[in-house]
């Protein structure tokens, strides 16, 4: 599973999701930022995402964006999470 630090993106590199919850995106997120709350993203993921793109995933604590990078890199998808 790739990572990165969330100091070392920049929107040149792919599109960023953050997981969290829409409560939780609007407190604060990542500039740039796209939100897809955790559920919503792997439950519709061919809605929301194609193969060729690359994604970059974000929550605060890391275990969503953990979990869904690897679930979506299964799948295909080519997806990094970044932490913090």
């Amino acid at each position: 599973m790739k990572r990165i630090d969330k100091k070392d993106y920049n929107k040149s590199m792919g599109i960023l999701i953050d997981l969290e919850d829409v409560i939780t995106f609007s407190e604060g997120h990542i500039d740039g930022a796209i939100n897809i709350p955790y559920d919503k993203l792997l439950t519709n993921y061919k809605d929301y995402l194609n193969k060729t793109n690359r994604y970059y995933l974000y929550c605060k604590k890391g275990f969503k964006s953990r979990k869904a990078t690897a679930i979506l890199e299964y799948y295909g998808y080519d997806v990094t999470q970044v932490i913090s």
